[in-house]
């Protein structure tokens, strides 16, 4: 056989699994490799991988923009990304994540965690605890929140997020608010968390770990639908607070309008 039909022996699954063990980086040598095979099912698997590529080289783009707040401040040694989640629920906490990523750290298709799907979510958790210097979560429960106010509360939360670091972090970048209390330098910014990659991380990390612990709530709870709602008001969720009651976790001052 010549050298030039060698591919030919190849089938075209095999094909796939050499381009999914090589890195995006060398995928051109695979391209003309396999550019003169003339089965339609390797032009397909071709076409689909230039595809990949490219979505991917956007992605990269989009994420360099995410991380301009980094780049801004990068004379910063360590620069903090802080979110919360879960002000809005009639049950559960309000949940802080404060996240300190090394230096050019690179997390593909991080975002808002409200625009990702819960099964990424779960993927970008893992990451995110595996490339992270740091990681510190802080939250305030129904019964605090009635007590100090939703907006004391979430302060409260970031703040023991904060204290939980391993290592203290020179600069916060936080999304929209400017913490209390706080003696390290703050950057609030609108929508942070669709504008910077460190506010993102801890976006997720909140989300996720929030979510875990209403799962486990809907466990020992069963009839308010926790494991879906999330503790927010959904249809479900009120007809069911009005036929039980509030049960521990449901935050009193949100509830006055429905027991």
């Amino acid at each position: 056989m010549k050298w030039g039909l060698l591919y030919m022996s190849k089938t075209i699954k095999e094909i796939k699994e050499e381009f999914g063990r090589t890195p995006v980086e060398s995928w051109n040598a695979l391209y003309s490799e396999y550019e003169g095979d003339s089965r339609s099912g390797v032009q397909k698997l071709l076409h689909s991988f230039r595809k990949q590529e490219e979505a991917r080289k956007q992605e990269l783009i989009r994420l360099e923009e995410m991380c301009r707040y980094e780049k801004k401040y990068q004379s910063y040694d360590y620069i903090c990304g802080i979110d919360e989640v879960g002000r809005g629920p009639l049950a559960g906490p309000v949940v802080a994540a404060a996240v300190i990523l090394p230096k050019d750290c690179q997390i593909l298709y991080i975002n808002d965690s409200k625009k990702l799907s819960a099964k990424k979510r779960e993927e970008l958790y893992g990451e995110i605890m595996e490339k992270a210097i740091a990681v510190g979560i802080g939250m305030a429960g129904p019964q605090r929140i009635d007590e100090i106010n939703i907006l004391q509360a979430t302060y409260e939360a970031m703040r023991e997020a904060v204290s939980k670091l391993t290592v203290r972090p020179d600069l916060l970048l936080n999304d929209a608010v400017t913490i209390p209390d706080v003696l390290i330098p703050q950057v609030p910014i609108i929508k942070g968390d669709a504008k910077s990659i460190s506010i993102a991380c801890a976006s997720v990390i909140a989300k996720v770990t929030r979510d875990r612990l209403m799962v486990e709530y809907d466990k020992v709870l069963p009839e308010y639908g926790f494991a879906s709602n999330k503790g927010y008001g959904s249809k479900d969720h009120i007809e069911a607070l009005k036929t039980y009651g509030p049960s521990p976790i449901h935050r009193s001052t949100f509830i006055t309008h429905f027991v």
